[in-house]
């Protein structure tokens, strides 16, 4: 098993479909948010994963994690190493799933998928307020936080929270319509790296079978 329904789902949702922030340490997480939206045009960074709550069998759900990097809009690599190996790759328009055990992409058109997905507002473009109502949501866990309910009927997401320390978001909370929430923490985020110009280039492995959705 590689991932609950919910974890792929929510993992495909926010990568088909704006981290860092430089605002002052005190400030509105909202106020944050908007200053890094100006601000940051590409990041990359560290990343963990986990579903709120149990499993079937009483255990706690497994934890994913891996890297991620990306430049607005709508180019990005989000790479998960453990506990197994997949890939989803974008390049502004086209994004590519690459499952490494059954040596297969799965390719589709990125389009307007960004939208009211969590993945807008981690690459997407500057205009969020079109796709999203953001509000202030006070502090919990030594973290600012901001609400942000997709305006869209037909997204997959009830509402994503970014929780945020310091100018840089450091939490996503991501709420599905099937009352299921994920947890993603990012580490080890820098801000505006110099990155190649073929960096998000796919390159199909040798002999991976390809699925154009």
């Amino acid at each position: 098993m590689k991932f609950t329904t919910g974890g792929k789902a929510a993992l495909i949702a926010a990568l088909s479909a704006a981290l860092s922030l430089s605002g002052p340490a005190q400030a509105a997480a909202l106020d944050q948010f908007q200053t890094f939206v100006a601000s940051t045009k590409s990041a990359r960074g560290e990343f963990t994963q986990q579903q709120v709550g149990k499993t079937k069998n009483g255990k706690a759900a497994p934890v994913s994690s891996g890297t991620f990097v990306f430049a607005r809009p709508g180019k990005f690599i989000w790479t998960y190493q453990k506990p197994y190996e997949q890939l989803l790759q974008a390049d502004g328009e086209q994004l590519y799933i690459y499952d490494k055990d059954l040596n297969q992409v799965t390719v589709r058109k990125l389009g307007n998928a960004l939208g009211s997905s969590p993945a807008a507002i981690l690459f997407g473009s500057n205009n969020l307020e079109q796709n999203f109502t953001l509000s202030e949501a006070g502090e919990r866990d030594g973290l600012e936080w901001l609400n942000a309910v997709p305006k869209a009927k037909d997204t997959s997401f009830e509402q994503i929270g970014i929780g945020l320390k310091g100018g840089v978001p450091v939490a996503m909370e991501l709420k599905d319509n099937f009352g299921q929430t994920s947890v993603l923490r990012f580490t080890s985020f820098q801000r505006n790296p110099q990155l190649a110009a073929q960096q998000f280039k796919f390159e199909t492995p040798k002999g991976a079978d390809v699925v154009n959705q």
